[in-house]
């Protein structure tokens, strides 16, 4: 296991998104200092990321030891496959621009946030995927190939970056504060029509655990390594969206039939997929287990916070 110095700072792209705010808050606590990296007022340094020159104008000066990239584009959660453009565009130009910035800091390690969707949209069958698996194959259309060129490029350059300890943690399905109150009032007003799961499942992964984990490859993980974070009992996409209905009291959402999600391009293909991981690798590797095993207990744990 390597094991990095603790009181680290650290430099954090994304640190005013939903996972951002998480991240800070684990690596505080964890004995870190971190500096937000954003176009928000609310970052220690304000630039964007793919903006190259003005980034490195920004970060000019500063030293860091761990450089993390957790920036997206998404302000709601993707229906449409341009939905995702700009994601992919801060996948690859944007990791680009990033990794030029922790070399001129100095940096010595970057931990990069990946997706389990790198896999590949689609059916994975009843076996858990590992690490060993391959990663970033062809996507069968031209946009989910655009999506998953993003994540290959992605943790291509997160590997490959000369003079950087690069590590991706290849995340399952965000849910929990600050994540899943978005759909509270969607149920509420019963605006959330879903088709049912059949035998399909996704990984799922809880805000504060997915943070834990960013956490524990900054100080444990293995340079040029990936890890896939996820709970235990991964769900379909509908039985996922019933607990979140079961813990708030809310009711169910209404069934339809897959086909007539087609026009949200981007949600039909996440929902018409079956794809579970194994997180044996990070459970060894960085020590890392999830607080919460089931999205059932994320849930329960989120409503009775009051969160």
């Amino acid at each position: 296991m390597t094991t990095n110095q603790r009181n680290q700072g650290i430099l954090l792209a994304g640190a005013s998104g939903v996972l951002g705010r998480h991240i800070t808050h684990a690596l505080t606590e964890a004995g870190h200092k971190v500096t937000g990296l954003g176009r928000s007022r609310d970052n220690g340094i304000r630039a964007d990321l793919m903006d190259r020159d003005a980034l490195l104008r920004a970060v000019d000066g500063h030293h860091f030891d761990t450089v993390i990239h957790a920036a997206t584009a998404l302000r709601k959660p993707p229906m449409r496959d341009r939905d995702m453009d700009a994601t992919d565009a801060l996948r690859t130009q944007g990791t680009a621009h990033l990794v030029e910035a922790a070399r001129v800091t100095g940096a010595r390690r970057f931990v990069a946030e990946s997706m389990v969707f790198g896999y590949g949209y689609g059916d994975h069958g009843d076996r858990p995927l590992t690490e060993d698996d391959p990663f970033g194959p062809l996507g069968r259309t031209p946009q989910l190939e655009r999506h998953i060129a993003g994540m290959r490029t992605k943790e291509r350059l997160t590997f490959e970056s000369e003079a950087l300890e690069g590590i991706a943690l290849r995340f399952g399905l965000f849910y929990g504060p600050g994540g899943t109150d978005a759909l509270l009032p969607l149920l509420r007003r019963r605006q959330l029509p879903m088709p049912g799961d059949r035998d399909r499942v996704l990984p799922w992964v809880e805000l504060t655990d997915a943070a834990r984990a960013v956490a524990a490859a900054v100080e444990r993980g293995r340079p040029g390594q990936a890890y896939n974070i996820a709970d235990r009992a991964p769900l379909g996409f509908r039985a996922h969206i019933e607990s979140v209905a079961g813990a708030f009291g809310l009711p169910k959402p209404m069934t339809v039939p897959l086909w007539l999600m087609k026009p949200m391009s981007y949600a039909h293909t996440v929902m018409a997929s079956r794809l579970w991981v194994s997180c044996a690798k990070a459970e060894r590797e960085l020590g890392w287990t999830p607080r919460y095993p089931s999205s059932g207990e994320g849930l329960a744990a989120m409503r009775s916070a009051g969160r």
